[in-house]
């Protein structure tokens, strides 16, 4: 019989960067499939928040965090002009290949988007803000491309947040956003329960 030591289990180090690779900066296969859990997983809150954004056709949209691109592409369908910043090359292409010519796609991120100040009247973000390494960096960055009475709609798993959801308000606001409101909603099927806050740029 053999006493060698059963291996160890993988270390939480382990653990997190397998969960970066799928989720936060998805690659390889890991990224594939995170990319394939991500589409269906969250697809009713993504829609859940294009619908609450009552976009208009004339207005420009800057999805942060498109990941596989169903968000991107349900405000695709509504406004004029849609933008999605995604860090990850391999988001980037199922971004495209699920949106084609209706959504430009870029590399980018929550605090650096790469648009120009006051560009932009809606900014969406689904599952995307556990993963800013600088919160009030991405906000202040956000609040900029905004036009004049802009608003942003933010929703994230409530238990990944890194902070509550209200002192996810109190950054916002740090950064000069007004009007916030923060709710919880509870997908249906089996997703987790959505924090989300709606936030305006004053006019």
């Amino acid at each position: 019989m053999s006493t060698s030591p059963s291996p160890a289990p993988p270390g939480p180090g382990v653990l997190d960067a397998a969960l970066d690779r799928a989720f936060g900066h998805p690659s390889g296969l890991l990224g594939r499939l995170g990319g394939k859990l991500m589409a269906i997983g969250n697809a009713a809150t993504e829609h859940r928040v294009v619908d609450l954004a009552r976009l208009e056709p004339d207005e420009t949209v800057l999805v942060v965090g498109p990941g596989p691109g169903v968000g991107l592409d349900a405000a695709s369908k509504l406004a004029g002009e849609v933008i999605g910043v995604e860090p990850s090359p391999q988001m980037r292409d199922l971004c495209t290949d699920r949106c084609g010519d209706r959504a430009e796609v870029r590399a980018g991120s929550a605090a650096r988007t790469g648009c120009a100040d006051a560009s932009a009247d809606v900014v969406l973000t689904v599952n995307n803000v556990q993963f800013w390494e600088d919160r009030p960096a991405a906000f202040a960055e956000l609040f900029r491309v905004l036009r004049p009475g802009g608003r942003l709609l933010l929703s994230a798993h409530e238990k990944w947040l890194p902070v509550t959801r209200h002192e996810l308000a109190g950054e916002a606001a740090a950064a000069g956003f007004t009007d916030l409101q923060t709710w919880t909603w509870d997908p249906p099927g089996f997703a987790a329960l959505a924090a989300q806050l709606r936030a305006g740029k004053p006019a």
